[in-house]
């Protein structure tokens, strides 16, 4: 293989280092929570709201940083994203009560949605065009693999020695990720200032709009179920707590394999992958209170769905990158907080069937709704609008 062949290669790699430090931060204090409100003496629904402050944040900074880092060359970007990350997780375990880690937790999700945004339209362009979609799914791909290594480690030192440790260690998968950066990505253009009107105007269009909502509506079916899968698991499967980290691994995995499946058919056809992935997504949610009173059926059930669920990333982060071209990295940011704001509006979605009394067996079919509700938005997006452009 030659060195021209080698380069992308490894910048995808480095930005996949990047991704699974971001996720680890991101997912790991759901694993913590009765720890950390322990730790700053809290209840655990406060505790919560450190989670629900990051979605928030991850909203908020994606457009707002992605603008203010516009005329830096993406590499510089990227670091500076970086920077931002490692600060927040060591002012994470420096906190000294709840309201100081609450702003950490803000400081750090700032960095999210335009490292993810930025980093696509970066490893879009490391590859041909026909092998874009596969080259975001590689950069994704250290966030699913965060669930099955990052996350279960940063819960377990934060179990045994503490969870200001698990923060501190967080910011280490930083400083790597800076150094990978560092050796393999492009020194890259000089940014430019953007038109920040045309640039938000071009978000206004009925198919950027369309493509937005169809990543928010994917984001909720997943996590309509992934927010309370512990519960659903205990009471449908009457699983045992290792039994529980178990089948967390395992979506870990099933994201994972979701996500590279989910990059390749989206080389073949965005608004086919879509389709696909939203369809199948549908099919498993309404089949998974059945799978889920058995063990084994459980298992089996949790990888699908994992699956299903992730491969669905790749194929609309390029699709808004698509509609959105005239301002792809905006657009990119802008759709990582589309994802954020469905997993708030799934958790949501869960906690009202959950509270009215419908039983953990109806969260899924919940979800299942969800996901027939962004497939309609796939075929209404054809409808009202013509054939994306290239990135």
């Amino acid at each position: 293989m030659t060195d021209t062949n080698k380069k992308p290669t490894w910048a995808l790699l480095a930005l996949a280092v990047g991704a699974f430090g971001i996720g680890t931060t991101e997912f790991s204090p759901m694993g913590l929570l009765p720890v950390i409100a322990e730790g700053v003496h809290v209840s655990i629904p406060s505790a919560g709201l450190l989670i629900s402050a990051y979605a928030l944040g991850v909203m908020i900074g994606a457009p707002v940083m992605t603008l203010l880092l516009a005329r830096l060359r993406a590499k510089h970007a990227l670091m500076v994203l970086l920077s931002i990350f490692v600060v927040g997780n060591l002012l994470s375990a420096m906190a000294p009560g709840y309201w100081t880690l609450l702003a950490s937790r803000l400081v750090t999700s700032l960095n999210h949605g335009a490292f993810f945004g930025i980093g696509s339209v970066v490893a879009a362009n490391l590859v041909t065009p026909d092998k874009r979609a596969s080259a975001v799914a590689t950069m994704f791909m250290g966030l699913t693999i965060a669930n099955i290594g990052g996350v279960p480690a940063a819960t377990w030192i934060g179990q045994q020695i503490g969870w200001r440790m698990a923060f501190a260690g967080t910011a280490g998968l930083g400083l790597l990720a800076m150094a990978a950066l560092v050796v393999a990505l492009p020194r890259g253009e000089m940014g430019a200032m953007p038109d920040i009107r045309k640039e938000l105007r071009v978000l206004t269009r009925p198919v950027v709009l369309m493509a937005l909502a169809t990543t928010v509506m994917g984001s909720a079916a997943m996590f309509t179920v992934y927010t309370y899968i512990a519960p659903i698991l205990t009471t449908l499967t009457g699983a045992s707590g290792a039994f529980v980290t178990l089948a967390l691994v395992l979506i870990g995995v099933g994201f994972t394999i979701g996500n590279g499946i989910g990059g390749k058919l989206a080389d073949w056809s965005l608004d086919g992958a879509t389709k696909i992935f939203l369809a199948s997504l549908a099919v498993i949610m309404l089949a998974l209170p059945l799978l889920l009173t058995s063990h084994w059926g459980a298992l089996i059930g949790v990888v699908l769905w994992g699956a299903a669920a992730f491969a669905i990333v790749p194929p609309v982060q390029i699709r808004v990158m698509h509609a959105a071209a005239e301002a792809p990295g905006l657009a990119s940011s802008v759709n990582v907080g589309a994802f954020n704001l469905g997993n708030a509006a799934g958790a949501a979605i869960g906690s009202f069937v959950i509270s009215a009394g419908m039983g953990y067996a109806a969260v899924p079919v919940a979800g299942a709704v969800m996901a027939a509700a962004g497939l309609l938005l796939v075929f209404a997006g054809r409808a009202v609008g013509a054939q994306p452009a290239a990135v």
